[in-house]
């Protein structure tokens, strides 16, 4: 049997181990690729701590499995069912696999259906040389847009969804992005690309701030150096005292939800992204939303496919340069260190992509160089 180099969950525990795993073989409408480039989210990154929210969400009993769900990859084989994507497509997966049989999926809303799966999650994932998917959430890319940026092409929907909204009115506005995470920074560059004509960012690392600016933040704020009192007031001396257009919840902790709902103007809308710690949360119901007239836009993954048409756009086109977000690469085999890259407090890193063939780790070196 072939074997493959993988990055395994294997106990309950932190960590994960590189080991040698069977190559998988299609189901007849699901196929096989070979992964060019990975990505570490962070979900990933709840895994590997082993958090309570991957011992409730996956549980000790379906380890050990593959982590990963980010992904660029060539197509070698495909289940005797599938008829979209042949062998050589270049592909990224959309992580949600939806059922078309969901009421939301015959609605057109793929990404939230009942009985969703996850890739990475419910199935082994992508950290590997070779992952099976299904054809249902195959994207074939355009084969001008390098693995390291292909592979990031999933966070980057989130973003992309964030800041558009369902109804992509967004040109002329003001909007701000709460944290420095890689799906705010990559927010702040589709706003941009987009039309955003004021973005004010609140952050709190020095190093993940920098990279907002280069992404094309126009104003920001320390929430770590600033009262609430103080960061409204900012905002509302830069928006003519109304109140931003739009406001993009991106942290879920209970300071930023309250920014956003105090910085967003009067029929305003609030884009609800963030994952709190603990739910329910208190929001001024009253006053935040009900007398305001704000609409609330919850994110829970892409728009299946509408988000990655925009997203294969934008990158192919060289519009969006989301390059300033990935600060660092490393050969697969060194997973730890890129996990060690984002666990580390105060953030020095943002987007860490990872190369299972040593020559497409080579190829990226160089472009991110370029």
């Amino acid at each position: 049997m072939e074997t493959m180099k993988a990055v395994v969950k294997t106990k309950p525990e932190f960590g994960a181990e590189l080991q040698d795993k069977p190559i998988p073989k299609p189901q007849p409408d699901w196929l096989i690729v070979k992964v060019r480039a990975t990505s570490i989210c962070g979900t990933d990154v709840h895994i590997y701590k082993w958090d309570p929210w991957s011992a409730d969400r996956i549980g000790a009993k379906a380890l050990p499995q593959i982590l990963g769900h980010e992904v660029a990859g060539e197509v070698v084989e495909v289940g005797s069912s599938c008829k979209r994507i042949k062998v050589g497509d270049y592909i990224s997966a959309e992580t949600h696999i939806y059922d078309p049989g969901d009421l939301t999926s015959m609605l057109g809303a793929f990404h939230v259906g009942k009985n969703m799966k996850i890739l990475g999650v419910d199935y082994d994932g992508c950290f590997a040389e070779y992952f099976a998917l299904p054809e249902s959430i195959c994207w074939p890319n355009d084969k001008s847009i390098p693995s390291v940026i292909a592979s990031i092409q999933e966070p980057l929907g989130n973003a992309c969804y964030a800041v558009l909204g369902e109804d992509a009115d967004v040109a002329g506005k003001s909007m701000v992005i709460t944290g420095d995470g890689p799906i705010s920074l990559f927010a702040i560059g589709v706003a941009r690309v987009c039309g955003v004509a004021k973005i004010i960012h609140l952050g709190k690392y020095d190093f993940n701030m920098e990279i907002a600016r280069k992404m094309g933040a126009d104003l920001q704020l320390y929430t770590n150096q600033t009262t609430a009192q103080e960061r409204l007031e900012f905002v509302m001396d830069h928006t003519g005292g109304d109140g931003v257009d739009i406001a993009l919840e991106m942290v879920g902790s209970q300071d930023s939800i309250n920014d956003c709902f105090a910085m967003v103007r009067k029929a305003g809308r609030l884009t609800a992204f963030g994952i709190a710690p603990e739910s329910p949360v208190p929001v001024d119901y009253n006053n935040g939303i009900v007398f305001k007239g704000c609409q609330i836009h919850g994110i829970n993954g892409r728009k299946i496919f509408d988000t990655w048409y925009r997203n294969r756009n934008l990158l192919a086109s060289c519009r969006l340069d989301p390059t300033p977000v990935i600060t660092n690469i490393f050969p697969l085999s060194e997973f730890a260190t890129g996990f060690e890259k984002m666990l580390e407090r105060p953030r020095k890193s943002a987007k860490v992509v990872l190369f299972p063939d040593k020559a497409e780790y080579e190829a990226a070196a160089k472009f991110m160089k370029e």
